[in-house]
């Protein structure tokens, strides 16, 4: 089965779409990047060198410091598809991301996107 075409697409050819799409609904680029950075693990420094080294999406999450362990209480359906359901790890790491892109622009709060317990 051969693999999934965003697996090889570079985050970086993706990224300025996660920005418009928030930017449009009055959110901003530095609030894209910190679910990016929540979700991953990724310093900013090192979230920038992969955008400039045009890392794919399967490398990106695959060398990613810590996945969130958080992540696994995003829910929802992304694309058509309830993310929790996506049997798949790496598409299931990318829909997690789809879905939090979404949230920001439909104008959830960030402390809600980043799932922050209160204690």
């Amino acid at each position: 089965m051969a693999k999934h075409r965003i697996y090889t697409t570079s985050v970086a050819s993706v990224y300025p779409h996660y920005v418009t799409k928030a930017e449009k609904k009055g959110r901003t680029k530095s609030e894209v990047d910190e679910i990016i950075l929540w979700l991953t693990g990724y310093s900013r420094e090192a979230f920038e060198a992969q955008l400039k080294n045009e890392t794919d999406f399967e490398t990106f999450f695959a060398e990613a410091p810590r996945l969130n362990p958080s992540r696994e209480l995003i829910k929802g359906v992304v694309c058509g598809v309830r993310v929790e359901n996506v049997e798949e790890p790496m598409m299931r790491e990318i829909r997690y991301l789809d879905k939090l892109i979404d949230e920001l622009a439909r104008g959830k709060k960030m402390d809600k996107i980043l799932r922050k317990q209160e204690s």
